[in-house]
């Protein structure tokens, strides 16, 4: 089944020249059902021995590199993946910093308008132009408190 996105990626690769395999087709589904970021062993755990894990490495890159991932650099050196905001949605995150879970987290308009306006303060302070912006909260989730 194609979903908007697989057609949305799709595009945006073929625009690149770069084809849209079974193995990357995984990783966004795989990406596009979970609740966060995941890491590549999360990943490859949900998607079980369909896609090797050296394929499943490739494919991020790829698909870091079309831009179609959003990779962040969280505790412990870990990387944990998500489709990027043009597919998905702004959105912040929370970031567990016992078990280094990350939760997707949507704010109200009105706070994120707050966020906003916090980033653009600073920024204007230091002559410098924010293009975009990413709120993550770390503590510690309801699993680990």
């Amino acid at each position: 089944m194609t979903t908007s996105i697989d057609r949305e990626v799709e595009s945006r690769l073929a625009e690149q020249d770069v084809r849209y395999t079974r193995g990357r087709r995984m990783v966004v589904a795989g990406l596009s059902s979970a609740g966060g970021p995941l890491s590549a062993a999360e990943l490859h755990a949900g998607v079980g021995n369909e896609l090797p894990l050296s394929s499943l490495y490739r494919s991020l890159a790829v698909l870091e590199e079309a831009g179609v991932l959003a990779p962040h650099h969280g505790t412990k050196g870990l990387t944990r993946y998500e489709l990027a905001e043009w597919l998905r949605g702004h959105h912040h995150h929370l970031i567990c910093t016992q078990c280094g879970a990350v939760e997707d987290v949507a704010v109200t308009d009105r706070h994120e308008s707050q966020v906003e306006r916090v980033v653009d303060e600073i920024s204007s302070a230091a002559s410098f132009t924010p293009v975009s912006h990413a709120l993550e909260i770390e503590g510690r989730c309801a699993r680990c408190t």
